[in-house]
């Protein structure tokens, strides 16, 4: 039975993410763990809202390599937030690249997509309407015809 999922992002400079991620979304560092005397980051925790966040240093002697910054990345972390546009921007002024501006989505929410300098894609989005799913189904359909 499974209790928790957390989410381990493996970046090339740790303690750069961990501030990235402080600063541009509000993240708070629970505790980190560091190699003696190279400062490698072992392992970190990070709070967001309540669910948290595991980052690490890359280790290439283990096989554990974070994503490079423009290639494509299998996995997207989609983060709820108060206000996205604010946010992106905000990402974006710390060295996030854009790959989505944010717009109003068929499924209720406005959010935009975004690269963090460590190749991490993320979602960012605030409500704006409970969409039931039939009817988002409905909209999703609709969206299809059209062409996507």
């Amino acid at each position: 039975m499974v209790h928790e999922l957390f989410p381990y992002l493996h970046v090339a400079d740790g303690a750069a993410a961990i501030r990235f991620y402080e600063e541009a979304f509000g993240a708070r560092e629970l505790f980190r763990l560091t190699e003696p005397p190279t400062g490698r980051l072992g392992h970190a925790e990070l709070d967001f809202g309540g669910t948290t966040l595991m980052v690490s240093d890359e280790y290439p002697e283990c096989g554990i390599h974070g994503p490079r910054p423009g290639n494509p990345t299998s996995v997207s972390l989609h983060i709820h937030v108060d206000n996205a546009d604010a946010v992106i921007a905000r990402a974006l002024a710390l060295g996030a690249t854009l790959e989505r501006e944010a717009q109003d989505q068929f499924f209720g929410e406005r959010s935009g997509v975004v690269r963090d300098p460590f190749g991490h894609r993320w979602n960012i989005g605030h409500s704006i309407e409970q969409v039931e799913p039939q009817e988002m189904q409905r909209r999703y359909d609709a969206l299809m015809a059209q062409g996507g």
